[in-house]
């Protein structure tokens, strides 16, 4: 079932990513709308601290959590607020205004919960597994990035000469993302679980004094021990206290949050409001954000090649850190150059962000276990 498993971690991550996409792919639509509110500034500024605070939460309490129950309730964040957002500009008739931008801002902090629910759990589950189901999971990420650029561009093709062609893209942009929500809740809750190397790796997991799998081996038809049992096996191995492996890790850490300080201080914000006019007009946007995407996508498969992953710890930390050298490169281009050179800054953040984030999140699994220290 490793090919299988791998496949379903894919639509997995690209379940997690796909309805917040879809959010900022439509950005041009929401700015015709909201036009004096910053609509793709402040829904990102409304979205990353519900992220990360629930995020934080969940790590504290991570080791008695049920992650199944996590990721399920994760999933069903994601399908209720994105049907949602789809009912309410039905319900108004895509009119702006103050009343649909503040619930559109409270579904988007939904969002950023759900994430915290889904992205962290189904990270840290498919740690006790193998590598590849990681990064099948980050791909899943990027191609929802991907899926959604590609649609947007077909959807202004179609739309762009009639009347509400922006509503009619944003629409379709949403039920396609609330189908794919509900396929993820099944896939998850039902299919995943059942996989036979997903169960061989969970009572892996389990044997080795993991608590938070034992609701899908049961959902599997597999019992665990009880704590009382467990307590006197001898392939139990202590597990690292949130101190200790913050402390074993903290590069890691920093890693990923300047990674995602960059990306998040260029994309979507800046490129919506601050590259001014060109010869693209109305695509220019949307050029940007499928390119950014693209990459982004190629970008993850790259540490697929054995001699091109980055493994250094110093070597990553030297790397995301020259990523800072974009900040002014981006304003300089803005302010002086063409479109071409905008493209290619775009092209390689995306790049960048895709091909750091699965190096780092594929190499920091390892020596999660007392027994290695």
């Amino acid at each position: 079932g490793k090919n299988r498993a791998i496949a379903v971690c894919f639509i997995l991550g690209l379940g997690s990513l796909v309805s917040w996409n879809s959010i900022l792919t439509i950005g041009d639509y929401y700015y015709q709308l909201f036009p004096n509110y910053h609509p793709s500034r402040v829904l990102t500024l409304v979205y990353q601290p519900f992220a990360i605070g629930t995020l934080i939460v969940m790590t504290h309490y991570e080791s008695k959590i049920n992650t199944r129950l996590r990721n399920v309730v994760g999933f069903t964040l994601f399908f209720v607020a994105t049907f949602l957002i789809l009912i309410l500009d039905l319900a108004t008739s895509g009119k702006g205004g103050i009343g649909p931008y503040l619930a559109i801002c409270f579904l988007s902090a939904c969002f950023g919960v759900a994430d915290a629910f889904v992205q962290g759990g189904m990270v840290g589950d498919l740690y006790f597994m193998c590598p590849k189901f990681v990064q099948s999971f980050l791909a899943g990420l990027a191609a929802s990035g991907a899926l959604i650029s590609l649609l947007r561009v077909l959807t202004k093709l179609a739309f762009e000469k009639s009347s509400n062609g922006l509503r009619k893209g944003a629409i379709l942009f949403l039920a396609i993302s609330t189908l794919i929500e509900f396929l993820c809740i099944f896939l998850y809750a039902i299919y995943f679980t059942k996989l036979p190397i997903v169960k061989y790796y969970r009572a892996k997991a389990a044997s080795e004094g993991s608590k938070t799998v034992a609701a899908d081996l049961a959902a599997a038809g597999i019992k665990t021990e009880t704590n009382d049992q467990a307590e006197h096996d001898d392939k139990q191995v202590d597990r690292l206290s949130n101190k200790q492996l913050f402390l074993a890790n903290i590069d890691y850490a920093a890693d990923l949050f300047l990674i995602y300080v960059i990306t998040l201080s260029i994309f979507p914000g800046f490129l919506y409001e601050n590259t001014g006019e060109h010869q693209l007009g109305t695509w220019y946007p949307i050029v940007l954000i499928v390119m950014y995407n693209v990459l982004d996508l190629i970008a993850r498969y790259i540490p697929l090649v054995q001699w091109l992953k980055l493994e250094s710890r110093k070597g990553l930390l030297i790397a995301i850190l020259s990523r800072f050298l974009l900040i002014p490169a981006f304003y300089f281009t803005a302010k002086y150059g063409d479109q071409g050179w905008m493209i290619f800054l775009t092209s390689f953040l995306g790049l960048t962000n895709g091909y750091l984030t699965v190096c780092v999140f594929t190499l920091a699994p390892r020596g999660y276990k007392a027994s290695l220290y």
